[in-house]
């Protein structure tokens, strides 16, 4: 059979070829849940199909967990905080993180291949993703002494306070950023001294298995805890267990709430980064190419599946036109294809539940009198019509209270609003549930003060987009989570204050 048509062409042969041929090398040996540093069935013996996104075939077979396994990784955990991680100094704790970081490293190539099949990010996105996770482990290595506590001397009185970890973390991560999200949650869990049972997301969860193998010899035997399966049958025991006394959530707002309504059952801890809508504020002085290209960067990276993504643009009138002719321009000659190709710009949506969910946001808007700039439809290429693809969407015209505006559709449509009042124009910015992100395009730092001051939201980029730098506290404002990831300030998260006072008279 050609895997090429007659003019040279990509066909869906050639592109099932190619992944079939990559997956041989990348994916995991094993894909069962990973308790007490032993690979286990489920105690259900079940098992579910990880798909490409890209292809639509069966990537593998992973272990279905459920409550019962749950328990079992919890009880690993406990033991080994019990009997062995309480026990070790920051400094064992510090060589560990940093030897994760180096087998990141090492494994680069093959864990940015091993995302790009499994979740269809591109493979120039996978490979940053993963420089990433070895950052956040070699970060939070030198950052384990940052937070030690402190004493209260006075004449007659001292005191002290001690950061004691929680003991057993619960962790649960999202499918857009699979090892990108493990890493944000063990790297400061593991550095503050606590003990992790993670979830991942069943539609991605065969980078963090990988993971798992690659550092199996430098973590100690149930230090780290992975139960594969849906969130119903393993994310909600996990939230609801009382051995749990920690619990770390990216996803959306809707699960977030759920997660807080059964940790309140034990009064259990909860960090959450959840949705977003950001707004990108563009002043009147901004250069009409270089903002194009921040735009396009805030909305398109990552097929538009990111909590941060910049999907509403207040652009000024003066400088409107010239900025959407280049968007228009930017968006229809972005490549939608294979992410397995270096040339490739957007690679498929996770899963075809979520193009479902995107199309029926843009059929909304098209009800709604939207003019649609460009995209709002699949690629028109046979060799991508087994996959999950939607084309880069620029919509203009909505109400600012319009569903499509008001609610994260998580995929790449950027809606277009221009103005001229900035006070008004502050207000729509800020009028969603959202806060997690916002941005500002302009060359005048005091417009860009103002504006970052302004807009209610947690992380704000000025000229710039996804950009993230560990040491900046990372969360949101709002119905976009409680608690913060990325920083010394993390670590606060995941350990307990106690005050001891002396009585010295």
């Amino acid at each position: 059979m050609s895997t090429t048509s007659d003019d040279g062409a990509e066909t869906a042969e050639s592109i099932r070829s190619r992944h079939r041929e990559a997956a041989d090398d990348v994916v995991p040996e094993h894909t069962q849940l990973y308790i007490g540093g032993e690979w286990q069935d489920a105690a259900s013996g079940e098992t579910f199909d990880t798909l490409n996104p890209t292809t639509g075939e069966v990537l593998a077979s992973v272990a279905r967990g459920g409550e019962a396994d749950v328990d079992r990784a919890v009880e690993a955990a406990r033991d080994a905080y019990d009997e062995e991680w309480s026990e070790t100094s920051r400094a064992e704790r510090q060589a560990i993180l940093t030897e994760i970081a180096d087998r990141v490293e090492e494994h680069q190539e093959e864990l940015a291949t091993l995302e790009t099949l499994d979740n269809g990010k591109t493979l120039m996105e996978a490979r940053i993703d993963v420089e990433g996770v070895a950052e956040q482990f070699r970060f939070f290595a030198g950052a384990t002494n940052s937070r030690s506590g402190h004493t209260r001397d006075e004449p007659g009185v001292h005191g002290e306070v001690i950061r004691e970890p929680y003991g057993v973390v619960g962790q649960i991560i999202p499918w857009n950023f699979p090892l990108a999200m493990a890493s944000w949650k063990l790297a400061p869990a593991l550095a503050a001294g606590n003990c992790s049972v993670l979830k991942p997301a069943e539609q991605t969860p065969l980078s963090v298995l990988r993971f798992l193998e690659i550092v199996d010899d430098v973590v100690p035997d149930g230090v780290v805890n992975v139960v594969t399966g849906y969130g119903e049958e393993a994310g909600d025991p996990l939230s609801r267990h009382e051995g749990v006394r920690k619990l770390a959530f990216t996803g959306s707002t809707a699960v977030g709430k759920q997660i807080m309504r059964n940790a309140a059952e034990n009064v259990t801890d909860v960090t959450l980064e959840l949705g977003g809508k950001s707004p990108i504020v563009v002043h009147a002085d901004a250069d009409p190419e270089e903002a194009v290209g921040v735009i396009a960067m805030a909305i398109f990276a990552n097929t538009g599946e990111c909590c941060e993504a910049g999907s509403r643009l207040f652009v000024h009138e003066d400088v409107a036109e010239p900025i959407l002719e280049g968007l228009i321009g930017a968006a229809e000659g972005m490549t939608v294809g294979d992410p397995l190709k270096e040339e490739t710009d957007v690679g498929p949506k996770v899963s075809q539940e979520q193009v479902e969910r995107t199309m029926r946001y843009l059929e909304s808007a098209k009800e709604g009198g939207a003019t649609f700039l460009a995209g709002g439809d699949a690629p028109d290429d046979e060799a991508l019509a087994g996959g999950c693809f939607v084309t880069p969407t620029l919509v203009e015209g909505l109400d600012h209270d319009h569903e499509a505006v008001q609610e994260e559709i998580f995929g790449p449509v950027l809606e277009v609003f221009r103005w001229d009042d900035y006070d008004e124009m502050m207000e729509l910015a800020n009028d969603v549930d959202y806060g997690l992100a916002g941005g500002v395009i302009t060359n005048d730092l005091e417009l860009a003060d103002r504006t970052a001051r302004d807009i209610e939201a947690g992380y704000i980029w000025v000229n710039t987009w996804h950009e993230m730098s560990p040491g900046l506290p990372y969360g949101g404002y709002k119905q976009s989570g409680i608690g913060r990831e990325l920083s010394v300030e993390t670590l606060d998260y995941y350990t307990q204050a106690k005050s001891v006072k002396y009585g010295l008279e």
